[in-house]
């Protein structure tokens, strides 16, 4: 699907927007004209990804340096890019950490860990726009999640955690914030081919999603006309590797 120039004039947030989902959402936004900005942790990766795409649109593209481990940061990447932006249309809550190991191998901060940036992290920012969404004439809260908010797996006790309770988190953000005409929904792709945890992304496309079928999804609910609301999209590769 291909929304070239039908976001003009729209201003988005997204979260972890340097690799993987996060950045093939950002080209996705980009593309369509929307002005986006990317927040990821450190100097070197968001000077990097704004210099490139500032080069590809005539949009104001903005780069956010920030830990969302910390609710503070969360409030502070919100308000300065809406104050970059002149105000904000669209939150994509990308950023997250995978940490995969037994429950007895995991340490309280490994799970902490997940639980503030896959959890925390997507409230603490949601909370920060909403003043910001609710003077938007088409706001937007697209939370990227995963097939682990509903399917558990050995080695993902801080994972599925984190991802089980975005699901539900996700759910009862759209039923609070619906009656102000903001409409949030959830992606949850299964396998995706990037770096993403322990596995290192693989070249050509194989059996797993791509990042850019993720982007793909974020595009087609944001083209959905404003009485629609397509609150959940699951995702997974057509074919499974063969064991």
């Amino acid at each position: 699907m291909s929304l070239k120039g039908n976001l003009k004039g729209k201003r988005a947030l997204v979260t972890g927007g340097s690799k993987g989902i996060g950045l093939a959402v950002v080209e996705s936004l980009v593309e369509a004209g929307a002005s986006v900005a990317i927040s990821a942790r450190t100097t070197k990766d968001v000077e990097r990804l704004t210099k490139r795409l500032a080069k590809r649109t005539k949009a104001k593209v903005v780069g956010v340096v920030a830990d969302l481990s910390d609710p503070d940061h969360c409030t502070s990447v919100v308000e300065k890019a809406a104050s970059a932006m002149g105000g904000l249309d669209i939150l994509v809550n990308n950023a997250g950490v995978g940490i995969f190991k037994s429950i007895e191998a995991m340490t309280w901060e490994e799970w902490r860990q997940q639980i503030d940036l896959n959890l925390g992290a997507v409230w603490a920012c949601t909370k920060a726009a909403i003043p910001h969404l609710k003077a938007s004439s088409d706001a937007w809260v697209i939370n990227i999640g995963s097939l682990a908010s509903r399917n558990a797996f050995a080695k993902g006790t801080g994972y599925n955690a984190s991802k089980f309770g975005l699901l539900g988190m996700t759910e009862a953000m759209m039923l609070d914030l619906r009656d102000h005409e903001i409409r949030v929904s959830l992606v949850m792709p299964g396998s995706v081919n990037t770096d993403f945890g322990s596995s290192p992304r693989e070249k050509g496309r194989g059996w797993k999603l791509e990042a850019e079928d993720c982007a793909l999804a974020v595009m087609q609910l944001l083209a959905y006309p404003k009485g629609a609301h397509v609150s959940r999209i699951e995702m997974r590769p057509a074919v499974v590797a063969k064991r």
